[in-house]
This record gives C-alpha cells, structure tokens and sequence, in this order.
C-alpha cells in the first residue's frame, strides 16, 4: 500500500460516500439485486483506497468485478435506452430512470479504471488525481446543476 494523494484521498472518500446512498437508494427498486452489489462494491472499493492506494490481489478482484458489473449494466441501460428511443443516449434528464442508470454505472466504470490506474501507476502520475476529481465534480454536480438550475427547484 502506497500513500495517496490528498486530492484522490478527497475525491475516493466523496465517491465512496456517493455510491454508499446510491445503494441504499437501490434497495426499493425492482431490480436492486443488480444494482445494490454494484454501488456496495464500488463504496468499499474508494473507501478503501481513500486512505492509501491498495496494490493486493483482492483489492484489484474486487475493482475488476466492480468494473465488469459496471460495463454490463451500463450496455444493459444503453440497449434499453436505444430500443425504447424514451430519451436519447446523450441525455442528462435525471427525471428518467434510464438517464440515472446509465450515469450511475458509468461513474462507477470511471471510478474503477481510476482506482485501476492508482493500482498500477507511480504516485508522481496527476492524471489519476485529476481524474477522480473530475468524476467527482461530475457526480455531485450534474445533479445539483439539473435539479436547482435546470429544473428551477431552487430559484438563484
């Protein structure tokens, strides 16, 4: 185990703290079997590497099976969005529930491959770093940008 970063110490913890109420949230859903595992494992995975980046066997199975999960669920929620053409496949509309699938798995994807990276690089690499602060920003931010300002819930 490595030290990290405070950045992606930061961003890992945030993340973790993200995906943990992202499975909660699964548990009244018809199809929570899927999705709880995926943001559980995906919770643990940052939380873990929040305090030092893990270089074990285990810990980069667990990332792999994160990502794998992660990768079909999201060509799950693809296909159904381009079968059913309900809201495009570029859409950000968090109104619908395909539009928050396919976010939720691809933060997680973008989180794993970080995680992999951090697993794998040398400690000088900021790419990883600046990464994680990215799909940080983008995992808190989409939705507060689309329910306050898009959806003028909170006036500003």
């Amino acid at each position: 185990m490595e030290k990290s970063s405070n950045l992606i110490m930061v961003s890992s913890l945030l993340m973790a703290f993200l995906f943990a109420y992202s499975a909660s949230v699964q548990l009244n859903d018809s199809d929570w079997y899927l999705w709880f595992p995926l943001y559980a494992l995906a919770s643990a995975v940052n939380l873990i590497n929040c305090r030092k980046i893990s270089k074990s066997r285990r810990i980069k199975q667990m990332i792999t099976t994160a990502l794998s999960l992660g990768l079909f669920l999201l060509v799950k929620v693809v296909a159904e969005d381009v079968i059913t053409e309900d809201t495009g496949i570029l859409s950000l509309d968090l109104t619908h529930r395909v539009v928050r699938e396919k976010i939720g798995s691809g933060l997680v994807v973008a989180s794993m491959v970080l995680q992999l990276q951090a697993s794998c690089s040398k400690p000088k690499d900021k790419s990883v770093d600046f990464g994680m602060a990215a799909t940080v920003i983008f995992g808190y931010g989409l939705p507060f940008w689309f329910f306050t300002i898009e959806k003028g819930e909170i006036e500003i």
